[in-house]
């Protein structure tokens, strides 16, 4: 197995809304902000060679809504998601299979384009994954505080392009079909998934949303988008107590500074110790 982090670009958020009622004295400390309160995003996901496959964990933002859909996100930096694999190596036709930890257009938007009057695949010969409660969760009723950020030109199109297959997931587990590692939380949106990996001598856990920066370790950090905010300090409590116990690393999808990193206890509970990337740890 190898694994490669992938870089699709950089963007802008609000400040508030990605740390919710934590002051802005406090999470500036970590995540600096722009004259407009916004602060700077990655939207980093995660290639694993293995054998035959070649599994894409996410897909970034992709580039087919409107010049003033993306006028809201600032999007900058010269990274895009087939750059980065070209840069590897390899092609969208090389990618196997797609694994969507959620279906916010940050996380899977890049897996569709526009070509002419239709929006189709990016990648021809992939399989998609998504647990099939949250696929219903995103497109039977989304729920109006997360309707936003489930478009409909991201999600359909998969549907329709028969390559989209849905996973049980009642609980932690195996997608066997992929056969990775997946913890399954339910704060930031209904069953995220978090693949957990073992990679030479190491586990790395795919933070997503429930940890999208090392602004956001402490428990109590939470983005204001979370639907159940609650839960999310549950899981998280819960979560990164196995991280430090058994030394996981965690890799993160927004920091656009730290791509991987340690994490240890002190006195005021989990907080970050040092990060590093994923070229530097297994060179």
């Amino acid at each position: 197995m190898v694994l490669h982090s992938i870089e699709t670009g950089k963007f802008k958020l609000d400040g508030g809304a990605m740390f919710g009622v934590v002051p802005k004295p406090l999470w500036e400390k970590t995540n600096p902000a722009d004259s407009k309160n916004r602060i700077d995003m990655s939207a980093r996901c995660l290639l694993i060679e293995d054998s035959k496959k070649l599994i894409l964990v996410d897909a970034g933002l992709g580039d087919k809504q409107s010049e003033k859909f993306f006028s809201y996100y600032s999007r900058f930096g010269d990274a895009t998601l087939l750059n980065s694999l070209d840069s590897l190596g390899f092609s969208p036709n090389d990618i196997t299979d797609v694994l969507f930890t959620h279906l916010h257009f940050d996380h899977c938007g890049g897996a569709t384009k526009r070509e002419g009057d239709k929006i189709i695949p990016v990648f021809n010969n992939a399989r998609f994954f998504c647990s099939k409660s949250h696929w219903e969760w995103a497109t039977v009723s989304p729920n109006p505080r997360e309707k936003a950020s489930f478009l409909q030109e991201n999600l359909f199109p998969l549907m329709e392009s028969g390559q989209l297959n849905l996973y049980d997931s009642d609980e932690d587990g195996v997608c066997p079909e992929l056969g990775l590692d997946l913890l399954l939380v339910n704060g930031h949106t209904e069953k995220m998934a978090l693949p957990k990996i073992k990679y030479k001598g190491k586990t790395i856990l795919f933070a997503s949303d429930l940890v999208p920066t090392a602004g956001h370790i402490p428990v109590p950090y939470l983005m204001g988008y979370d639907v159940r905010p609650l839960v999310t300090m549950r899981e998280k409590e819960r979560i990164l107590k196995s991280v430090v116990d058994e030394d996981v690393l965690l890799f993160l999808q927004h920091d656009p500074v730290n791509e991987v990193v340690f994490v240890k206890n002190t006195e005021k509970g989990v907080r970050f110790d040092r990060s590093s990337t994923i070229k530097e740890l297994f060179k």
